[in-house]
């Protein structure tokens, strides 16, 4: 009702001019007003269509025109329009720069496929992992710049609840995992994610329970083997019975072994396991590591020593650096031949803390050192399960080291020996003094891990 209250007054107000005209000059006077009213009318209506059809043709460039009346009402809506329009193709354009950016920075492969398989569109990931280039490929099929067969049953198939893992066409050592996704009309969205850790990690996974099966299955068989025979012998000689029961006894304390170094690894990688801050007086852990290594050697089959040249000591957990630093003590004695000599000396290199365990043993070739630390390595299986090794002491000390930001050197030479060296960086060391005794420590080390 509002719009027309002022157009109509305006009406009335001309008939009723016209009237009076008719009525006071006749009839060609009114009629002769009523054409000129209505030619001013259309003249300014084809004006204001005019300065309209300009403005709207350029609108970001023409000023809104003004005008009174209907046309300024009109003027003023559809400027009011054109704001928000403006407004809200801001906000498109920022929402499709942000999403643009979110999509540049995501570390997955993503290709936008319309309906023919052609490429529409494609993120710097792609690049790297299928070799697309967004400015050079978009248009392309991409069935034909990626040319695997198995690449093509799968886009022909469009399964999108199946997921293609193959290599990367780039870099053989990659490994992606493909998913189409559908989206929008007749559009599809190619996925390539780099899974090749999730691979590595899944492969160690089986081989470490492979592993341990293999560990567990010969204590396992010599434990049920004896029970069976227990089980079926009426009489048995006593010494028979003595030796059965040692041998149960020793494998059960190596499956014992086994699961307490499993369990001590599982706790070391544990997000929840917080490595503690202790003074740990290294100093009095090597003696008593030498006492330990003293009575491993069981009645002085090997000559043990102990050199200390700092009172330095480290800010650690004492637990975890008595396991590491005890392992490499049990190592070393227990593939040491009896007569050997077996060194024990915490000293200052470098401005670094450095307990070494030097043995005279049968040493390892260097082929075999970067591979010491892996769970499970052993150089000489049955010489390892001959002596009680569960082959993870290494791992663990690797572990127990990375925590405190240490690192392990080995250097050995067949026949002659090795020397195994827990380094700790300046950082962990406390109450540091020098010391007048230097310990001489092999100038060549091999850094594993």
């Amino acid at each position: 009702m509002g719009f027309w209250w002022r157009p109509l007054s305006v009406l009335a107000g001309v008939l009723l001019v016209a009237l009076m005209l008719w009525a006071g000059s006749g009839a060609v006077t009114a009629l002769t007003f009523l054409v000129g009213i209505q030619a001013a009318v259309m003249l300014r209506r084809l004006w204001q269509e005019y300065r309209l059809s300009r403005w709207l043709e350029s609108p970001d460039e023409v000023t809104p025109p003004e005008a009174m009346g209907t046309w300024g009402d009109i003027f003023y809506r559809l400027e009011k329009l054109q704001r928000r329009q403006r407004d809200s193709r801001s906000e498109l354009t920022n929402a499709l720069e942000q999403f643009e950016h979110a999509a540049q920075a995501v570390p997955d492969g993503m290709v936008i496929l319309n309906g023919n398989d052609q490429i529409d569109w494609c993120n710097p990931a792609s690049r790297k992992y299928m070799g697309l280039d967004c400015e050079r490929d978009r248009g392309q099929f991409i069935r034909y710049l990626l040319r695997q067969a198995h690449f093509l049953e799968f886009l022909d198939a469009a399964d999108y609840s199946r997921r293609l893992v193959c290599k990367s066409p780039l870099n053989r050592e990659i490994t992606l995992s493909l998913q189409l996704v559908p989206f929008g009309e007749a559009k599809k969205l190619l996925v390539a994610r780099d899974i090749t850790e999730l691979e590595r990690v899944d492969a160690v996974r089986r081989d470490f329970i492979a592993n341990v099966s293999h560990e567990l299955r010969t204590p396992l068989t010599v434990v049920g083997g004896f029970v069976e025979t227990l089980a079926d012998a009426t009489t048995l000689p006593a010494a028979d019975t003595r030796r059965y029961f040692a041998l149960m006894l020793d494998n059960t304390r190596r499956m014992q072994h086994l699961l307490d170094d499993l369990l001590t690894l599982s706790r070391l990688e544990s997000a929840d396991h917080s490595l503690k801050d202790e003074s740990v007086n290294v100093p009095e852990l090597a003696q008593a590591l030498a006492a330990e290594a003293e009575s491993l050697s069981g009645g002085g089959r090997h000559r043990v020593h102990l050199e200390v040249a700092s009172d330095a000591k480290l800010r650690g957990s004492l637990q975890e650096i008595r396991s590491a630093l005890g392992n490499l003590v049990s190592n070393a004695v227990r593939y040491t031949p009896d007569g050997g000599d077996i060194t024990l000396s915490w000293q200052m290199k470098d401005n670094e803390g450095v307990f070494a365990v030097t043995d005279t043993g049968e040493g390892v070739a260097a082929e075999h050192i970067p591979r010491l630390t892996e769970r499970f390595y052993r150089v000489d299986r049955s010489r390892s399960r001959e002596t009680g090794g569960t082959g993870l002491g290494l791992a663990i000390v690797k572990h127990v080291l990375t925590r405190h930001g240490a690192r392990l050197t080995i250097q050995s030479t067949p026949g002659k020996g090795s020397t195994f060296a827990a380094v700790f960086p300046k950082s962990r060391l406390i109450e540091a003094s020098p010391s007048a005794t230097v310990i001489p420590f092999p100038a060549q080390v091999q850094a594993v891990g």
